[in-house]
């Protein structure tokens, strides 16, 4: 066991554990921590010229701590000198060393989306999860999310983000990404997930949201009359999603009350973006292009699936 320092040393009279430091036991428990150095380590620089490069679980932890806060590469560093529990999780004793620079905390993040790891993440804890047993249901409820970009063109190039763009929802224009997920029916984990401009209309991106084997498909009303494309992509599956009731002012009462039956299952997939937007606080995105926010849009759904399935996934371990 590593000696700690006096500086990690409390000397207080009066103190509990508090709903950070028992949040961040419980996930320190439950992510598969030797799984994801491995998936990351043959793209991680061993031995490069200058200082050595600091733990590669180190370095991921960090990086799980920026998605399980809403934290930016500066604000990140910052946190790590402000919060023993956060040092305490990523294992920093700053008696003897110092936390790592917000530099080296945005180069392992260009890492990753270079190398397309967020995806592979995702995938790796899914894998992990099904071999705990959290096996997939027959049922997908697919829907998708608007995640707001910054509409301010005070940066370098004078414009929006080119890559983002906007749509009307209600009455309400907004400007920024889609987050696109399929969801299963019965524990909620999220099984598939893309990332498209907010313009692109939710049955576009129905067939990756679809892993093949259901038995039904739900969703709201932006996913109705896909019943060819069903057919095509998950061909023993019937299709639940929500049709129009209303028509031209005449509200048709018996297809209305279907659409309730159905939504009782569909709204699970609210839990999710719950956990999200308002656990995660992945509400604005913070990088210009597709490709970053949809490297942290993958992060964000696995440690979803994780926090999610923490009780099963404790329970298991005793």
């Amino acid at each position: 066991m590593k000696q700690i320092s006096l500086a990690s040393t409390g000397f207080e009279k009066f103190s509990r554990a508090t709903k950070r430091s028992v949040f961040l036991a419980e996930m320190d428990r439950v992510v598969p921590w030797s799984v994801l150095c491995e998936l990351i380590e043959p793209v991680y620089p061993q031995n490069e010229v200058g200082r050595p490069p600091v733990g590669l679980e180190r370095m991921l932890r960090i990086h799980f701590l920026q998605a399980w806060f809403n934290l930016s590469d500066p604000a990140v560093e910052e946190a790590l000198y402000d919060s023993e529990a956060m040092r305490q999780f990523v294992g920093i004793d700053l008696g003897v060393e110092r936390a790592p620079d917000e530099t080296t905390i945005c180069k392992f993040r260009h890492l990753l989306t270079k190398n397309q790891l967020g995806k592979k993440v995702f995938a790796r804890v899914n894998e992990h999860l099904k071999a705990s047993g959290m096996k997939l249901s027959t049922g997908t409820i697919v829907d998708a999310t608007i995640i707001s970009a910054p509409s301010s063109t005070k940066n370098g190039s004078g414009k929006r983000d080119p890559e983002m763009h906007q749509t009307k929802k209600g009455n309400q224009w907004y400007f920024g990404m889609k987050a696109h997920v399929g969801v299963d029916s019965r524990n909620k984990l999220i099984h598939s997930v893309e990332a498209t401009a907010a313009n692109v209309h939710d049955a576009r991106v129905l067939p990756s949201l679809l892993h093949g084997e259901e038995r039904r498909v739900y969703g709201d009303q932006a996913y109705r009359g896909q019943k060819d494309l069903l057919a095509v992509h998950a061909p023993k599956a019937k299709d639940f999603t929500n049709q129009r009731y209303r028509y031209k002012g005449v509200v048709d009462e018996v297809e209305r009350m279907k659409n309730r039956t159905k939504s009782k299952i569909r709204a699970r997939v609210e839990h999710v973006f719950a956990v999200m937007k308002l656990k995660f606080g992945f509400t604005k995105l913070r990088y210009r292009g597709i490709e970053k926010n949809a490297h942290r849009l993958n992060i964000t759904a696995a440690l979803t699936n994780l926090f999610m399935a923490r009780k099963h996934l404790l329970a298991v371990q005793g």
